[in-house]
């Protein structure tokens, strides 16, 4: 089966293939200078060694590479290249790369250096350790003064640094086989990126308690190298785990629950569209109608009047996210924003509230800004808003949520978002990122037990950056980190990944789940310039309204034999049960779904890539 790229991906642009590098049971890809996937007979040893370069936003260069050169036989291999970054003002950064693998070891060296000096707010490697099996595993760190701490990897998300001041790490990764990470030039630490919903933990240099952006002085070489040491005791071989090559089998599992009810977010700039489009609204039928409401950037009554319309033409709940600008005593804000919801008519369900400034992150080492106490604020609240439901946490992501944890006492639900492009937008680190997901979420009922718990909107496009002054344009409709705009959000990619959340998210008994907008950059209908599928609609919108249409339908698990390529899902309701799965991968997939008893159960499932299917169960 052939499909165009731009079905998939919402772009023709696509990601060139790795290169594979081979030194015997070591492998690693090289995308783009960096390597990915770096495996010792067949299993994940490191996620990825890249050398990264960050501006001032914490954007991430593209380097411009050239000279590039790869030898490889079968013991060895060795890349050389050199790459450039064109900073503001002229700057410029030339970094010259050396790779090399053996058997049992890979080194890779790096030497920065610029002309005229260079801002950044990070330059250097970063290292990435996988979450699959490794979270909560023993782990051995030497520090820079030499001392060594038997230590385990994070379970439960950590909100700061787990390890500081590291020169190595060393970890199981199958018995009998341990793997050394050592970086040398510069001091590194350790940060759980699942904070930011990236399936790994992040050693990086230099540490975030030293002040940025901060500049590299001109004509002085910056060194660094990262080196893997595999030990292995006994030199045995294994299948790699979901690599067979046969089909994928899905299996009922045992745990169940309850299908989380769907949100829609609309803001005031897209408020317009929407009424439009509110036969679509019809048709999807979410259950909630999130109104997102700032002050700060003008929002007043007309906004809150053009909500109240949709209000009114929904036919389920609503609820008014505030960002409240703390400008002045919480109590006063609260109590204009009432009078403004009086004059509009507007009385939503529930009211979801959160400082403006608490979008923004507090890096480790930084100076909390001014903030009144969040118990003031959610007084506030309610006594402005009396009779609905007030609710909490972060208008950001889990990373604020954890780093500041909100007292929930007064709060009836606590809620955040996530968003997959962060640190990288490569589609294999978007699709990565699902993993990372029932670790927020169980760190999230660690912290706060059995409250009512909300996420979203989460989309694949950024609609606000907590860690610089703006999100990264993209008219180009590259993968970029951080953009405001992303082509997958057209294609099927956005289809499959929103499913795929869900999925991941099952276990965490949430009250609501919001994936979308209805238009604009984050919605299921584009505009009119914008070419889809049918009538208007991304195939995202296939997801949110199946999505809605199982909201309160009871789910069973069903285990996957290859997670990270397949996964599924049982529904059952009044209409009767369904198999509900999705091909996280962009090539086509086998699937053995008979242990789950689909009514026809004598074929094999053949999805195409990033399909979803829904097939009727037998009795």
């Amino acid at each position: 089966m052939t499909i165009d790229a731009f079905q998939l991906y919402g772009t023709r642009l696509v990601d060139p293939p790795p290169v594979r590098l081979r030194a015997g049971k070591l492998e690693a890809d090289l995308a783009n200078g960096n390597l990915r996937t770096i495996r010792y007979d067949g299993a994940e040893v490191l996620r990825a060694i890249s050398y990264l370069v960050r501006d001032r936003d914490w954007g991430t260069y593209s380097p411009e590479i050239t000279d590039l050169r790869i030898e490889q036989s079968d013991d060895r291999f060795e890349v050389t290249y050199r790459g450039c970054c064109e900073g503001p003002d002229d700057t410029r950064l030339v970094i010259d790369v050396r790779i090399t693998g053996s058997a049992h070891r890979l080194d890779f060296e790096a030497e920065a250096i610029a002309s005229t000096g260079f801002e950044t707010n990070r330059c250097g490697f970063c290292i990435l350790h996988p979450i699959v099996r490794v979270a909560g595993s023993p782990a051995t760190v030497e520090h820079v003064d030499g001392q060594i701490v038997a230590t385990r990897f994070p379970d439960v998300i950590e909100p700061w640094q787990p390890f500081k001041d590291m020169r190595a790490i060393t970890h199981e990764v199958m018995p009998g086989v341990r793997a050394e990470c050592r970086m040398e030039g510069d001091t590194f630490e350790m940060e759980d990126q699942r904070n930011w919903s990236d399936a790994s933990y992040k050693t990086y240099v230099r540490p975030l308690a030293l002040p940025w952006p901060y500049e590299i002085v001109a004509n002085r070489p910056v060194r660094q190298k990262t080196s893997l040491v595999i030990r292995d005791a006994h030199g045995s071989t294994r299948p790699p785990p979901g690599m067979s090559g046969g089909a994928i089998r899905l299996e009922l599992g045992a745990r169940t629950g309850t299908m989380p009810d769907i949100g829609v977010i609309i803001t005031p700039e897209e408020a317009d569209a929407s009424l439009s489009a509110k036969s679509l609204l019809s048709e999807i039928a979410p259950q909630e109608l999130l109104f997102h409401f700032d002050p700060g950037t003008g929002h007043g009554v007309d906004a809150l009047a053009q909500f109240a319309v949709l209000a009114a033409a929904h036919r389920g709940r609503s609820t008014l996210e505030i960002a409240l600008p703390c400008k002045s005593s919480p109590s006063s804000e609260a109590a204009e924003i009432a009078r403004q919801m009086r004059l509009a008519e507007l009385r939503p369900d529930a009211i979801m509230i959160s400082p403006s400034i608490d979008r923004q992150s507090t890096p480790p080492g930084s100076k909390w800004p001014d903030c009144p106490p969040l118990d003031e604020v959610y007084s506030a609240a309610r006594a402005a808003f009396p009779g609905i439901r007030i609710g909490g946490g972060m208008l950001s992501y889990f990373t604020e949520l954890n780093r500041k944890r909100v007292p929930s006492g007064q709060l009836d639900f606590v809620s955040h978002c996530t968003n997959p492009i962060v640190h990288a937008a490569d589609d294999l680190s978007v699709i990565q990122t699902l993993e990372a997901l029932p670790f927020i979420t169980r760190s999230v009922r660690a912290i706060y037990g059995d409250k009512p718990y909300r996420i979203g909107p989460s989309t694949i496009p950024m609609r606000q950056n907590p860690y610089g002054s703006r999100t990264m344009d993209n008219p180009a409709g590259a993968r970029i980190p951080m953009a405001n705009r992303d082509p997958r959000h057209n294609g099927r990619f956005a289809e499959a990944f929103a499913l795929g959340y869900a999925i991941r998210v099952l276990d965490a008994g949430l009250e609501c789940l919001t994936l979308s907008a209805l238009s604009g950059p984050f919605g299921l209908i584009a505009g009119p310039a914008e070419p889809t599928e049918q009538g208007g609609r991304r195939p995202l919108f296939n997801t949110v309204h199946t999505l809605s249409r199982r909201a309160g339908a009871s789910w069973q698990e069903c285990v996957s034999s290859s997670p990270s390529e397949v996964l599924s899902f049982v529904a059952r309701d009044v209409a009767g049960a369904r198999l509900h799965v999705v091909n996280l991968t962009g090539e086509e997939r086998k699937v053995d779904c008979g242990a789950c008893r689909p009514a026809d159960a004598g074929k094999e499932l053949l999805l195409a890539p990033f399909a979803t299917a829904a097939l009727p169960l037998a009795d």
